[in-house]
């Protein structure tokens, strides 16, 4: 049976620090929504009421073009190991990119990484979690390295170039002021 709550529970920002996976969605109005599968060590629990998230960079920029259009955001997390759970986080969320003040703030509660794109911090509406029973187990083995690896190779001027040439409209052809 699902339960609500208006607050993430020191149980609840246990589950969300164990786990190795988790999934953001974001809409416009019109246009496709965004389902995005995100790993590596990215997502912070600022508070009962805030998470803050570092968005590598990617092949497209739906989030940020999204975000921008409409703020909702739901991040949803699944136990593929221990105890079945579902949690999904409804809230509102607002990017930085690296010149607003907000993002430097940020910034140093992740890793380095060369391929940083944006910060995004989400205000927490409400939380649902629901039984996962169906979730299969899978065992975790390790992080994909290519990402960092590519990102590092190509270096802060060739990240901004790529950029400018797949990361600065959505797929929808909606802006994402990457490099505003």
């Amino acid at each position: 049976m699902s339960k609500f709550f208006t607050e993430i529970t020191p149980e609840l920002q246990d589950f969300i620090q164990s786990q190795k996976i988790f999934f953001v969605a974001t809409a416009a109005a019109e246009g496709r929504i965004n389902l995005s599968p995100k790993g590596h060590d990215t997502l912070r629990v600022l508070s009962s009421n805030k998470l803050v998230w570092l968005n590598l960079t990617g092949s497209g920029n739906e989030t940020a073009a999204h975000l921008l259009k409409n703020d909702r955001m739901t991040i949803m997390f699944c136990a593929f190991e221990g105890k079945p759970l579902i949690l999904r986080i409804y809230g509102h969320a607002k990017i930085y990119h690296e010149r607003d003040a907000e993002f430097q703030k940020h910034i140093n509660l992740f890793e380095e990484n060369t391929g940083s794109r944006q910060i995004i911090v989400l205000k927490v509406d409400s939380l649902q979690t629901s039984c996962g029973y169906s979730i299969p187990f899978m065992d975790f083995k390790e992080e994909r390295g290519q990402l960092n690896s590519w990102s590092k190779k190509q270096g802060k001027e060739k990240i901004k170039a790529y950029w400018q040439e797949k990361n600065t409209k959505s797929i929808d052809g909606f802006e994402t002021e990457i490099l505003k």
